[in-house]
């Protein structure tokens, strides 16, 4: 019956399988915003201002301007340890993932500029051997790409602004999960295998305040888009008094992928070094429950325990209070670092093995250097180091966990190339 919760991870929905930021986002994708912290929206650089700022292409070099880059992401093992007994004690597998960025800005046409992004936004992978754990989250993967054309209008020397169109589309998404559970007629075995895509729609916003030349100031939103994942999965169910049973057919789940707003200002002192100070807020709160709908009704009392219920999730909005220094140390290279805290928005009642996500801090480093006046190399480090998080018997924890998870983070390591003409 804890199953459930599984394909919240599949719900996750986000990208390439990471979840290394709040909830199941992935807010770093590209160089800068990796070397930073993502502290990156009032003062933007480059071709990804077409993501992380459109309304501050404006100010852009007056050439095309294009980033490809990509993302090595290790998602360390995280450590289970149950209060109650040895035997539900775990460790997840080590996850390795690679994603794929690209931005691109136009010249100016008119005050006009026109971007375009390639991201991997949100995701989630996680997997379980152990005999507690899996029976909830023996696997979950979510892939979710978006694409984001975008324009801006730069109305005068002192303000701008920008739209885009997000197109996200998961694909690929698995879940699994087998284990043993109690019910009303003894223990029962159950087994799920579960896929599921999507193609949806949503929007973002910009703004840009120069009140200086060196001062900016700067907001964006990207919309909620709630995911419509459609797909097919197999579940069994075994138990001696009731016999085996058996659904195989079309899965239908409706995910949520929250609003986020963000808002930054930055400011640049003797033309070299440049300080930005970020917050961003996502509103997972309306992340409130997860319910498949299956395509013939389940009939088995098992596998109506184990799957076909609503189950509730009730997380909250969350906060990133992020800090960003980049330098120009010569006419050639260009250095950055970053600081950020980032809340979790899983209370402890609703949290399970798919994500047991806690408050991070975020350690960031990098650089780029101009090979010649239309090309720049550059690489980033990222840490993410998540606190231990301990759930206690009086949470009345959903997935009745009731002990210690220790050890999750992640490492990001990204490089890739600007090039302009």
């Amino acid at each position: 019956m804890k199953k459930k919760i599984v394909f919240m991870a599949v719900l996750s929905v986000m990208a390439a399988g990471t979840a290394f930021a709040s909830g199941y986002r992935v807010p770093e994708q590209s160089i800068n915003s990796v070397a930073l912290s993502n502290a990156y929206v009032a003062h933007t650089e480059g071709a990804d201002t077409a993501y992380y700022n459109p309304a501050n292409m404006g100010w852009q070099e007056d050439r095309w301007q294009i980033e490809v880059s990509a993302s090595y992401i290790n998602l360390p093992h995280i450590d289970y340890t149950d209060d109650r007994n040895s035997l539900y004690n775990g460790s997840s597998k080590d996850e390795n993932v690679i994603i794929p960025m690209f931005h691109a800005v136009s010249p100016d046409m008119n005050n006009f500029r026109f971007g375009f992004s390639f991201v991997v936004p949100y995701g989630l992978t996680k997997r379980w051997n152990d005999p507690f754990p899996r029976t909830t989250s023996e696997e979950f993967t979510l892939k979710v790409f978006e694409a984001n054309p975008s324009i801006s209008y730069k109305f005068n020397d002192w303000l701008g602004f920008g739209a885009g169109a997000r197109v996200l589309h998961s694909t690929r998404n698995k879940l699994k999960n087998s284990g043993t559970i109690n019910t009303d007629a003894g223990p029962a075995t159950i087994n799920s295998d579960m896929d599921g895509d999507s193609t949806d729609l949503g929007y973002n916003l910009a703004i840009i305040i120069k009140p200086t030349k060196e001062w900016n100031i700067a907001a964006t939103y990207r919309s909620k888009v709630d995911l419509s994942l459609s797909g097919s999965g197999t579940l069994t169910a075994l138990n001696n008094m009731l016999g085996s049973a058996t659904y195989d057919g079309d899965i239908n789940l409706d995910v949520v992928t929250p609003a986020v707003l963000t808002v930054g200002t930055s400011y640049t002192f003797l033309e070299k070094t440049t300080v930005e100070i970020a917050w961003d807020k996502t509103y997972w709160s309306d992340y409130e429950t997860l319910d498949f709908n299956f395509e013939d009704d389940l009939t088995n009392p098992i596998l109506i325990a184990a799957y076909d219920y609503e189950k509730e999730k009730y997380w909250h909005d969350s906060n990133a209070y992020r800090i960003g220094i980049t330098h120009k140390c010569s006419d050639r290279f260009t250095a950055m670092l970053g600081l950020a805290y980032d809340e979790s928005p899983i209370p402890s009642h609703t949290l399970g093995f798919e994500l047991p996500g806690s408050d991070a801090y975020l350690f960031s480093i990098g650089g780029r250097y101009k090979v010649n006046e239309n090309m720049q190399l550059g690489a980033a480090y990222l840490l993410d180091y998540k606190k231990s998080r301990r759930i206690e018997a009086g949470a009345d924890n959903t997935s009745h966990i009731n002990g210690k998870f220790e050890n999750a983070g992640a490492h990001v390591v990204t490089a890739g190339m600007v090039y302009t003409f």
